[in-house]
């Protein structure tokens, strides 16, 4: 259906502990990619519409490296449906793939699963980056979950940061809100392994604060069905928020678990 905005004002996360991946809805590749806090030199292109990648031989796959990730960074990668990929250091890493290990990866892409989990010594990979309608339905495999967490703070504040925000007799000048620290989030976790509703549009706004309801709605691969549920339940009580304060410029976790 899809019947509503892809990403703007609703992020949605499921964290599965034990095989290292994320399903979410509302972060967008190059926000992701924005919000990680390293630097990806090279990526495998498993399925895409990219048009200027490098071609590996050994692998028969296409490749972005530093250049052309900044130019797929503004591409429609929506548009393609499926977009999936791999991390990777360098060229000569993919030459030493073993069929086996080829075989998985094309297996990941298809399936958007795994044989077992995607991280591989010969790559150095920090990331399987899985989406079907970017910003749609994404599932990310995370080699380190702190990398997971710095990114979904950093995007939570690009999103509130990207908000329109009256002023009072335009006295009140906007500041930039910093980045929810991964300390704010954790005690959400729990939280995030049943599917947790972070709800930018419901943001409530004064000049001391800014409140951040969270909601926890189930486990999803349906996004229709989650939006539907997250429909159901935003006028309710939320389980909890996140909130900063403007004067500290720090951010504070509340939590009813």
């Amino acid at each position: 259906m899809k019947n509503h905005a892809v990403g703007r004002e609703l992020i949605y996360v499921h964290m599965n502990n034990s095989d290292h991946f994320v399903l979410s809805y509302g972060i967008e590749f190059s926000e992701f990619i924005k919000g990680i806090p390293v630097q990806i030199p090279n990526v495998l292109l498993l399925r895409h519409k990219f048009e200027e990648g490098h071609f590996n031989m050994h692998t028969k796959l296409d490749y972005a490296d530093s250049d052309m990730i900044r130019k797929l960074l503004v591409e429609n990668v929506y548009g393609y449906g499926d977009f999936c990929w791999i991390d990777f250091e360098d060229e000569e890493h993919l030459d030493q793939l073993s069929g086996q290990e080829i075989a998985e990866i094309l297996y990941l892409a298809h399936l958007k699963d795994h044989l077992r989990l995607p991280f591989y010594g010969k790559l150095s990979n920090r990331f399987a980056y899985l989406a079907g309608d970017d910003g749609w339905c994404n599932k990310i495999y995370y080699r380190s979950w702190n990398h997971f967490y710095m990114m979904l703070g950093q995007v939570i504040s690009t999103k509130i940061n990207g908000q329109k925000e009256k002023s009072v007799f335009g006295l009140w000048r906007k500041k930039a809100v910093p980045a929810v620290p991964p300390e704010i989030l954790h005690p959400f976790s729990n939280y995030m392994k049943e599917g947790l509703a972070f709800s930018i549009e419901k943001a409530v706004k004064s000049r001391q604060q800014i409140e951040i309801p969270v909601w926890v709605i189930g486990d999803f691969y349906d996004m229709d069905a989650m939006y539907e549920e997250y429909e159901l339940i935003n006028n309710k009580t939320p389980d909890g928020k996140i909130v900063f304060d403007r004067k500290t410029g720090e951010w504070q976790a509340y939590s009813s678990a």
